[in-house]
């Protein structure tokens, strides 16, 4: 740990996140941006004025606030709405577009999505991102990355999380810096010629052409959708059931290319090129072979994020090795995330980027002092052990966080480990083998079985895993805090582990005390916390109120559907569980207030009543005027259970009568607290 910290890069690095988190979420530049850069200098000049001695001081202080104002800057440099170039800042309410797709996303139902950049505003060369949703059309063809389009679009603000606890698409994508979205349809818009070919445009067409060569062969879908995804880096063809077993089954990772599948071609490429190493600067060579693949197998698959961070993460793993400082690949994961978020900041807040770094820092800290445990004699044994081992250690590393995210727990992982990464093994290398015989057109029909077999006993696996139901642990609630007091806990665990001292037993207790110290200001806010809630569901009223640890949900659902992912969502981030029951009556009280529920059957003349909180549902035909006069409410609210143009007509008239009108569908759940 002491070589970590005093490797100057660490220090860096910290003075980087710092940067990042501060412009990213207090927005520093906005405001004391000059200031900043004025101390910059003054500590600049003060170099060249101060002793040696205190110069090397001021120098090493110098270093860390450079790579903080770097942090700073670059995340608000990249932002494209900072810009004057940005199409909004130049957008007007009749402006035509013309944008690229840089991005072709998974379907839904009903759109065909892609992630376009705004090329040109009226005549104005612009920047900026979309989302465009185009309906779906089965006369035309999807549209290719470099294609351009000509339209008149009516943007569209991205819709935010309408629950609480929801996972919010409106802030997965302004971490991209999408902010708006156009849809619509083919006869809208006109596609225009290419002009302009980009190294991701290049890179399509390249994966388009060895997939229509695979497509060729009888690959049955599921299995050639795993193929895309594996070979190809292409998940939008996997099915959501497919998908879903592997999430069960804790294999998650598998379908995803990251740092697992570039280990393990790392690890064929070392036992393949270890011949050369005989040759006179041998060694050198082969490092050279084994990063150029490397970099070609991540320009092939499109040069993803996830891709591009576990090639350059391996990348400076084998330059390690070949100076000899293989023992040292600590400071290869430290260079190599040093090094990824000086290009690109925004990797810092994407979950793989986190999960991956986790996951080889704890093989690299932790794998050692497990396997340690036994050494089994048989070859055999040894090789099923050490798979043991590191997916423990990865498991121990990015526990806490894959259950701040996910809140599940697949009990069968190591199952899933010992089982899969053989397969997957087999399948990389031998899918290099089937690409290439594929793109040469002499693909023996006996290999295309033999290989769709083999995907296909893995997908078996999986869902044999995945059906497991009771060793799937699910609901599982972890704040923020827990899950760095987690953090803390294991750290000085292993470190007792190690070095048995007085010190590191005292850091240990230290680490469960502060476990036991959250664990009773969470139960403390838990246990106080009162809230009535109507949450947003379109073409349904569910309500909860909330006391302490007790939650009842009010619902207009049938009861088999109730298992609603709102629901869930509240109870994992608020760590209660819901007591359910149909909606009965419709006058309540909460906190002293008045609540009156208006359904279809538009029943609101009851005795006592004055002015409460109204809940509109379920598209009550009554005289809104009527009400307001008689009842002379606080605040009117609508959830999704109503027609939109009835929203529309009430809106108008509580503004009219000047009543607080509020609507689910816009403003998401109201919480009266």
């Amino acid at each position: 740990m002491k070589k970590i910290i005093n490797y100057k890069p660490t220090g860096f690095l910290g003075c980087l996140l710092i940067g990042i988190l501060l412009q990213f979420y207090y927005k520093i530049w906005s405001y004391n941006f000059w200031y900043l850069v004025s101390v910059l200098c003054c500590l600049i000049i003060l170099l060249f004025v101060l002793k040696q001695r205190k110069r090397k001081i001021l120098f090493t202080s110098t270093s860390f606030l450079i790579f903080i104002f770097w942090g700073i800057s670059s995340i608000y440099i990249q932002n494209p709405k900072n810009h004057k170039n940005y199409f909004l800042k130049n957008k007007k309410n009749n402006s035509t577009l013309i944008v690229s797709v840089t991005d072709v996303l998974k379907t839904n139902v009903y759109y065909d999505k892609y992630i376009v950049n705004v090329t040109q505003t009226d005549l104005i060369k612009t920047q900026g991102k979309l989302l465009l949703n185009i309906k779906k059309d089965s006369t035309r063809k999807k549209l290719n990355i470099d294609q351009q389009l000509f339209l008149k679009p009516i943007l569209k603000e991205i819709t935010p999380a309408l629950n609480p606890h929801q996972f919010s698409y409106k802030n997965h994508l302004a971490k991209q810096h999408i902010y708006q979205q156009i849809f619509t349809e083919t006869k809208n818009y006109v596609i225009l010629k290419e002009n302009n070919t980009s190294l991701f445009g290049v890179l399509a067409r390249y994966r388009n052409k060895i997939q229509d060569s695979l497509k060729k062969h009888n690959f049955t879908k599921d299995e050639f959708s795993v193929i895309n995804a594996l070979l190809l880096g292409q998940r939008q063809e996997i099915s959501k059931n497919l998908l879903n077993n592997y999430v069960k089954a804790g294999a998650i990772h598998i379908l995803a290319i990251s740092g697992l599948h570039i280990g393990i071609v790392l690890l064929f490429l070392s036992w393949l090129f270890y011949p050369i190493t005989k040759l006179k600067h041998g060694t050198a060579l082969k490092t050279i072979l084994i990063i150029c693949i490397l970099w070609v197998f991540a320009f092939i698959t499109g040069l993803s994020a996830s891709v591009v961070r576990a090639v350059t993460m391996f990348t400076f793993i084998a330059i390690g090795n070949s100076l000899k400082r293989g023992k040292n690949t600590k400071h290869s994961l430290i260079t190599s995330a040093f090094i990824l978020l000086l290009i690109n900041p925004m990797f810092l807040f994407d979950v793989g980027f986190q999960l991956s770094y986790l996951a080889v820092f704890s093989i690299v800290y932790t794998e050692p002092i497990i396997s340690s445990i036994w050494r089994p004699k048989y070859i055999i044994l040894n090789k099923i052990w050490k798979l043991f081992t590191v997916s423990i250690a990865a498991q121990i590393g990015i526990l806490p966080l894959s259950l701040f995210y996910f809140h599940q727990f697949p009990g069968l992982f190591l199952l899933s480990n010992i089982i899969i990464i053989p397969f997957l093994g087999v399948i990389l290398f031998c899918g290099i083998i089937v690409i290439l015989l594929a793109l040469f057109n002499y693909l023996p029909k006996t290999v295309v079985i033999v290989y769709n077999q083999i995907i296909k006993w893995m997908n078996t696996i999986v869902i044999w895993i995945s059906e497991q139901e009771a060793f799937l642990f699910t609901k599982i609630s972890l704040s923020i805090f827990m899950m760095v007091a987690l953090y803390v806990f294991f750290i000085t665990a292993f470190k007792f582990v190690i070095n048995r001292k007085a010190k590191q037993l005292i850091h240990l207790l230290i680490s469960i005390v502060l476990i036991q110290l959250v664990l009773i200001y969470e139960s403390d806010n838990t246990n106080n916390k009162k809230e009535f809630i109507v949450f947003h569901k379109n073409k349904a009223s569910i309500i909860g109120k909330r006391s302490g640890d007790q939650f009842l949900i009010e619902h207009n659902l049938d009861t088999l559907s109730i298992n609603e992912k709102l629901i869930t969502s509240y109870e994992i981030g608020e760590n209660i569980s819901a007591i359910i029951k149909n909606q009965n009556s419709l006058i309540q009280q909460f906190n002293k207030e008045n609540i009156l529920i208006i359904d279809s059957l538009g029943v609101y003349k009851l005795k006592g009543v004055k002015n409460p909180i109204i809940i509109l549902q379920s598209s009550p035909k009554v005289n809104l005027n009527r009400v307001i006069t008689l009842l002379e409410p606080k605040e009117i609210i609508a959830d999704g259970s109503n027609y939109k143009s009835y929203i529309n007509t009430w809106r108008e008239t509580c503004k009219k009568q000047k009543t607080p009108f509020y609507y689910t569908g816009k403003n998401g759940a109201y919480i009266f607290k």
